[in-house]
């Protein structure tokens, strides 16, 4: 089975819709006092992004359960993931970070709030996330296992196999105006951007009830894959401007950031995106029909054009 455009494009809407009704649940209103960190989480949280990776979780859990209908609750674990990300992209944008005033093509959290409040916010959506994940409707072992894999994913790495994104960040800083070679790039992908990744899809997976052989399975998926969306990123950041990308385009040149095409160039770069993204389906083809959407959301992360 394939999935066509146009059903791809409902399915992108449908997680849009179904994320942002859970995360508008979730998080404190913007009259909850103290009124200035909520409007700052609510201010980046609901800044347009496209929930690719709460998608990820839905349909790994859809495809895991064997069913057309998503399993119950799983919404909070995609707000969850989203709430991580969106905090992750709030101080990476700060200006002991990246220093970047544009996001989504909104001001960045420190430009509308200042920078006090938009590392409180960043901290606040951190809390509220795993607040979120121990409150998961799954069965208490799995929603144990999904919270274990979630805070290793988000940390700093407890081993060369299992990356971690505040790792993948040091590492990104720390590589800055040094030569770039392909064992350090796709150290850093792999742990800053690929950790969540990864983990959408197995958190997904796990609250499915997926059993070790399955996971494992997720894992190099979502390994794989979310390396190829970091390649496209890298290659977007210089071959679109900042209004088709929706935020400020060079950044990654301008500081001799560690990226793929630094190392590979622009159509080598494009070319690994594409046969990761081959090396990722082979690992879903036991679940025959039932893994096109995952494979379809996956060829729209190398597809993309922002």
């Amino acid at each position: 089975m394939s999935i066509s455009q146009p059903d791809l494009k409902a399915m992108l809407a449908a997680g849009v819709t179904l994320t942002d009704a859970a995360l508008d649940r979730l998080l404190p209103s913007t009259d909850t006092a103290p009124v200035s960190i909520h409007r700052a989480m609510r201010h980046s949280t609901f800044a347009g992004g496209k929930r690719l990776r709460p998608l990820l979780a839905f349909e790994a859990a859809r495809m895991v359960a064997g069913s057309a209908d998503l399993p119950n609750g799983v919404a909070d674990l995609g707000a969850a993931i989203e709430m991580l990300h969106t905090y992750s992209l709030i101080h990476d944008d700060l200006p002991a970070l990246d220093n970047d005033d544009l996001r989504r093509g909104q001001p960045t959290c420190h430009v509308a709030f200042g920078e006090a409040i938009a590392i409180l916010a960043g901290d606040a959506l951190q809390t509220v996330a795993f607040q979120t994940l121990a409150s998961l409707q799954c069965p208490p072992p799995a929603a144990l296992a999904i919270l274990r894999e979630v805070a290793v994913a988000v940390g700093t790495g407890v081993s060369p196999d299992r990356p971690g994104m505040i790792g993948g960040q040091v590492m990104d800083i720390e590589s800055e105006h040094l030569k770039p070679t392909a064992p350090l790039v796709e150290t850093i992908h792999s742990a800053k951007t690929g950790a969540l990744i990864t983990v959408s899809i197995v958190a997904g997976g796990l609250y499915s009830g997926a059993d070790a052989d399955t996971t494992a399975r997720l894992r190099t998926f979502g390994h794989k894959a979310g390396l190829a969306f970091q390649i496209v990123d890298d290659v977007l950041d210089i071959t679109q401007d900042s209004a088709q990308l929706g935020k400020t385009a060079g950044k990654d040149a301008a500081v001799d950031k560690a990226t793929w095409p630094a190392v590979y160039g622009i159509e080598q770069s494009k070319a690994d995106a594409a046969r990761l993204i081959c090396e990722a389906f082979a690992e879903l083809d036991p679940f025959g029909p039932a893994a096109a959407p995952l494979k379809a959301i996956a060829s729209y992360l190398v597809e993309r054009k922002k």
